[in-house]
Formats: structure tokens, C-alpha cells, sequence
């Protein structure tokens, strides 16, 4: 039998990855030798003491056990992180993304080197730049959701289990070499939602009974779109629809704020942190529910898969993960301003069409729980899970690599080292005598030269001629002004040559040859570290 060591936040700890493992854990002893351990510095709540016993996290993988660790994009996960990089198992990814945890466990304990070093690991050049930024405490968001922080710890197991289709092929492409699996997420199916519960609830909360509620479920961040949502409240037909909030709301976020903006306060109910036990009957208050993300971490949101399964449709947004789900259960909308059409107006326009049918919401609520049912039952996500394991248990990890990102170009780049080297205008040359010059330029920098037609920084030769008007030599007029630049045809990487081969007549009197790279739309190479090469003629 499979041997598991289980790594994951417990209960108490306010996570939703700790709600999963308690639903997934009773179905995954049942297939497996299943010993949970006790991550170091986080609390276990007696009565899952009293059921799983939990040991020390140091004995992860004893005796040839595999470690099974459950990874999330928060500061509850730094325990299995720091274990996952330090010994072989199966990770089982809930988020794509885990900058947000380098950084709480970096950045959090003031260790910016440790933060750079392991972006650097990561991401190779393009991490070390960007991590460079959090020296100056420049907290910009788009080095989050575009460097998923995730390459080393990966590449130190024997495999990665995730939960979308997409997710897996997101980290395929990214590395080959990495052993991802698709499975579900286990998630019970509940009581059809109760209407007297949810009653009740609304009563609590002072919610009517008779109109129309909306829920967002979930820890509340800038990317669940839940202030797009309440603007959206504000539009024509929707005036008796309302709005609860259910999560706890991240620093900074003031929904209430933006209600009272749109002129909606009146409609939107923060509840803030509901224990898991009044989370069906908030689900059970709702007519419909939200679930919009961008960017996204690349989860797979447990919190809806519960209102799915509670009967609940939903509204997400037409991106990522989200394309996973079957039109039937759940709406999608554009995020942002997609072929002129605004995120607002649309969420808007679905919640007209679908408040206005009930029975096209019944169908889909119908279909909603059947999905979950068909798709995500705990016993066969824990039978994926040790299919998955015993597969991947006896495979050796594809180990450390360095990163390789493309090189950056010189679109974004500032300093462009390299060679110039011209053949044809050796003296005596005399007036009047046309000659064929060959100019060879060597990219010898780290940035990709690209070619001119690129435009803005495209690359090109400009050959100057300058008259010299005087016995001191003082600089006149550009007698080549108007000549076409010769413009690299082909993008120059780092160590990569080209020459041109033109011609040029030597004209009366003294005269300075000067030939320089420049950019279009920007400066010529003398002045961004680059060569170039002149000569009195």
C-alpha cells in the first residue's frame, strides 16, 4: 500500500487548502497509508488532533514515505515550501503562482538577498531585474502574476498534481522535463441549499427576503473584480439587486467605500469572515453567485466549487482556469475592455438576462450540482491522487537547472557592447573615387539587436558624411544627409554577426567618414555603450 506522509495547513488555520484537506483526508485513508504531520509554528485544532494524531513536520519522507505536499500562494505554506525544496515528493499545486509566498517569506523577514537570489533561481536574469525593484520598496503588482516563482521547487519532485486542464498545460509548456497530472478536486456534495437557512441568514444580516442577492465567496483581493461587480449594481435595471460579501478583505480593499461611491451602500453587505459551519447557509441566501478573477494565481477555487455543489450558478470571468467549466453551470464575462465591450457592462447585462429567468437559473443550478457530483467526488480525487503518487513514487526528480529566459532586446535594453569593423575606406582614397565598403557589426552585449523593421528598437547602420570647413577641423554639414540607413534585416543575438556590403564615392576636399548603429526611435550606439567608427578621409 502507498505510503503517505500529508503536509498541508489544518484547522484552525483560516485557509481554504486547510477546509480541503479535511474533506479530502478521510477518502485518501481509505486508498492509503496516510500519516498527516504538523507543519512547524501552526496550531492544530484539538478535535483533528484527536483524529489524525499529527506528528513533526521533520520526519517528512522517514522510513521511504512519500511526502505529499499541498502548496498554496500564502504565508500558512511556508513550512511546506522550505520541506519541498529540501526533500523529494509529490506537490500538489493549488496555486500556479507563488510569488505572493516567496514574498511573504522573503521581503516578510526583511531578507531582500534571499528574495533576489531565489527570483534569480527562478527566473534567471529577468528575476534578478525585477527583484531589484523590492530593494526600493517598489511594491508594483505585474512581477507577481507574471514570474510564478515556482521553477526550482518544482523541479525538486518527483511529480506535480493540479487541478485544471489548463493549469497542467501551463506548466508543461513552461518545462517539459517536469511530470505534471490533472485531478480533481475533491469537494463533498452537500445538502441542496437550504431555503430556510438561507432565509434566516438574510434576516440576520437584514437582507429582504424578496430580492434579488448576489454572493462573492473568498478571501477578498483587488483581482476577484468584486468593486467591478458592485459598480455594476449601479446599472439601469438592477436596482433592487443586492450584493453579499463573504470573506475576509485584504489590506487596502475598501468595498464599502466603493459602494457608497456608485451610490449601492445601501445593497452591499460586508460580513466579513464566516465560520465554515454558516457558509452553506450564506450559499443558500444567494439567487446567483460571483467568482471573477484577473490575473489570477492559477487556482482552482474551492469556494466555488462549493456553490456549485450547494446548486448555486455563477458568473466568472473568460479567462485561465475559468474555460475549464462547462458553459451550463457558469456565465463567463470579458475582463477588462474586450472588443469594446466593458467588464462593468457585462456583468451587468448577464445579471439583467439571467435574474430575469428563473428557469434557465434552476437549470443551470440543477447542472451546477451535477457537475460537482459527476466531476469532483472526494473518493475518486483521492483515488486520482494515489494513481498519481504510485506512478510517480519511484521517479527521480528532474533536479536544479538554471533558468533560461529569453534574452531581453533592445526595445527594453540601455547598453549595447559590440564591435564595428570596416573594410574598403583604407587611404589613399582619392576625390571622386567610388568604392564598395563592407561594415561588419558583432553583437557582443547580453541584448537581442532586433531588426529594423521592427520599428521602435529596430536596429540600422547611418552613414554619415561630414565636411571639415576649416584647417582646425570643425564639423560642417552632413553632405549623406537623406540617405536611406541600412537597416538590420534580421534580429542579432548576443555573439551573432552581419555585414552590409554599400557604396560610397569619396567627394572634394576633407571630409570625416562616420558610420554608427542607432535605434530607431531612440539614440545612436556611441551614446548607449556601443560602437562606432570614424576616420578623416
Amino acid at each position: 500500500m502507498l505510503r503517505l506522509d500529508y503536509l498541508s495547513p489544518l484547522p484552525p488555520v483560516r485557509s481554504g487548502i486547510s477546509d480541503y484537506s479535511m474533506d479530502l483526508l478521510p477518502f485518501l485513508a481509505r486508498q492509503a497509508d496516510v500519516r498527516v504531520l504538523r507543519l512547524p509554528g501552526q496550531p492544530v485544532a484539538d478535535e483533528v488532533a484527536a483524529v489524525w494524531h499529527p506528528l513533526g513536520a521533520e520526519r517528512a519522507g522517514e522510513d521511504g514515505r512519500l511526502p505529499l505536499y499541498h502548496l498554496g500562494n500564502n504565508r500558512y505554506h511556508e513550512g511546506v515550501l522550505a520541506l519541498a525544496l529540501e526533500r523529494a515528493g509529490v506537490v500538489v499545486l493549488h496555486d500556479l503562482f507563488l510569488h505572493h509566498l516567496l514574498l511573504d517569506v522573503t521581503m516578510g523577514h526583511a531578507e531582500f538577498y534571499e528574495y533576489k537570489a531565489r527570483l534569480t533561481a527562478d527566473h534567471g536574469w529577468i528575476g534578478r531585474a525585477a527583484a531589484l525593484a523590492k530593494r526600493w520598496n517598489a511594491y508594483g503588482t505585474a512581477p507577481i502574476f507574471e514570474l510564478p516563482a515556482r521553477r526550482r521547487v518544482l523541479r525538486r519532485q518527483r511529480g506535480v498534481l493540479v487541478h485544471s486542464a489548463w493549469g497542467a498545460e501551463t506548466i508543461r509548456e513552461e518545462d517539459p522535463e517536469i511530470r505534471v497530472r490533472e485531478i480533481p478536486m475533491g469537494i463533498p456534495l452537500p445538502p441542496p441549499a437550504d431555503e430556510a437557512e438561507g432565509f434566516a441568514l438574510r434576516d440576520r444580516l437584514g437582507i429582504p427576503r424578496d430580492v434579488p442577492l448576489l454572493g462573492a465567496f473568498g478571501f477578498q483581493t483587488p483581482i476577484k473584480r468584486t468593486e467591478i461587480a458592485i459598480r455594476a449594481l449601479a446599472s439601469s435595471g438592477l436596482e433592487r439587486v443586492h450584493l453579499l460579501v463573504v470573506g475576509e478583505a485584504s489590506p487596502g480593499l475598501d468595498l464599502l467605500g466603493e459602494a457608497r461611491r456608485a451610490g449601492v451602500a445601501a445593497r452591499v453587505k460586508i460580513a466579513g469572515f464566516l465560520p465554515f459551519e454558516e457558509f452553506g447557509a450564506a450559499i443558500s441566501a444567494t439567487d446567483l453567485c460571483l467568482n471573477l478573477r484577473y490575473p489570477t494565481a492559477g487556482e482552482t477555487s474551492a469556494s466555488l466549487l462549493r456553490v456549485l455543489a450547494a446548486g448555486r450558478p455563477a458568473i466568472v470571468s473568460d479567462y485561465a482556469q475559468f474555460a475549464d467549466l462547462p458553459r451550463e453551470i457558469a456565465v463567463r464575462v470579458p475582463v477588462g475592455d474586450d472588443e469594446g465591450v466593458r467588464e462593468e457592462e457585462a456583468i451587468a447585462s448577464e445579471l439583467r438576462r439571467l435574474l430575469a429567468n428563473p428557469e434557465r437559473l434552476q437549470e443551470m443550478a440543477t447542472a451546477a450540482r451535477r457537475h460537482v457530483a459527476e466531476n469532483h467526488d472526494p473518493e475518486r480525487a483521492a483515488r486520482a491522487i494515489v494513481e498519481a503518487c504510485e506512478e510517480l513514487a519511484t521517479l527521480e526528480p528532474p533536479g536544479d537547472a538554471p533558468a533560461d529566459p529569453p534574452h531581453p532586446s533592445s526595445l527594453t535594453w540601455a547598453r549595447f557592447p559590440g564591435s564595428i569593423t570596416i573594410e574598403g575606406a583604407e587611404g589613399p582614397w582619392s576625390e571622386g573615387e567610388r568604392r564598395t565598403l563592407s561594415i561588419r557589426l558583432k553583437n557582443e552585449g547580453f541584448a537581442r539587436w532586433l531588426a529594423g523593421e521592427r520599428g521602435p528598437g529596430g536596429l540600422a547602420v547611418v552613414i554619415k558624411l561630414f565636411s571639415l570647413e576649416t584647417a582646425d577641423g570643425d564639423v560642417g554639414e552632413d553632405l549623406l544627409v537623406g540617405r536611406p540607413w541600412l537597416a538590420l534585416p534580421r534580429d542579432l543575438e548576443p555573439g551573432e554577426e552581419f555585414t552590409w556590403q554599400t557604396t560610397l564615392r569619396r567627394p572634394i576636399g576633407p571630409v570625416r567618414l562616420r558610420i554608427e548603429p542607432h535605434l530607431f526611435g531612440g539614440l545612436g550606439f556611441s551614446r548607449l555603450g556601443g560602437p562606432w567608427w570614424e576616420r578623416n578621409l
